[in-house]
């Protein structure tokens, strides 16, 4: 059974077929060799989901819709946290540095982006200029000094590392956030703003 579908969840069962006639050819191998995809903040219609397909190089991304029906599988980031890698890039070595941390957090953390994807399928993702990206699930408000202790912790890795905080509304990045800017860049399904406050959703900066 299919969970509540959210950004960074990874999903199995695309086929080619799904596809539009005009996806590139490498859509299609990375589709036919079994690769899952990753939900994306879009708008889809009822009983399809917003996806995308990676390639295997950093700007071949190609966005998607998939059949709910057609899931097979479905991981969480949150899912990978304690996933053993089978390579030694700088991302994996950070997340080790990381994880005791962020487990004692109180918050609940998960690994997205390149590291998330090899962990969860397998399939090579990471080189050594690989940055981590993790998100920080955030129902209520993260304190922009609580931010920036986090952002300091984060910047003792070695690697870069990214955080997104997903607040009910939306999406923030941690360094947005325990920045000194008074309005950051929130983005959500429909689109992106500059809000005060993540966790307002009546609130709206002009």
């Amino acid at each position: 059974m299919v969970s509540t579908l959210l950004a960074h969840d990874l999903l199995w069962g695309m086929t080619p077929q799904q596809l539009p006639t005009d996806a590139p050819a490498w859509v299609t191998e990375s589709i036919s060799a079994g690769q899952p995809v990753v939900v994306r903040r879009a708008l889809s219609a009822a009983g399809q989901v917003a996806v995308g397909v990676r390639g295997p190089l950093r700007e071949q991304r190609f966005a998607a819709v998939m059949e709910v029906a057609a899931i097979t599988r479905q991981v969480r980031p949150e899912e990978l946290c304690h996933v053993q890698g089978q390579r030694d890039f700088p991302a994996l070595r950070a997340l080790e540095q990381l994880r005791s941390y962020l487990d004692d957090s109180g918050w609940v953390w998960g690994v997205s982006g390149s590291a998330g994807f090899e962990l969860a399928s397998g399939f090579s993702a990471l080189h050594e200029g690989s940055d981590l990206d993790l998100i920080l699930r955030t129902p209520r408000p993260l304190s922009r000094v609580d931010a920036q202790a986090l952002e300091a912790i984060l910047d003792t890795a070695v690697c870069h590392v990214d955080l997104q905080l997903q607040t009910p509304s939306g999406a923030v990045a941690l360094r947005e956030w325990a920045g000194a800017s008074s309005r950051v860049l929130l983005k959500n399904a429909i689109q992106a703003i500059l809000v005060t406050d993540p966790w307002n959703p009546q609130e709206q900066a002009a």
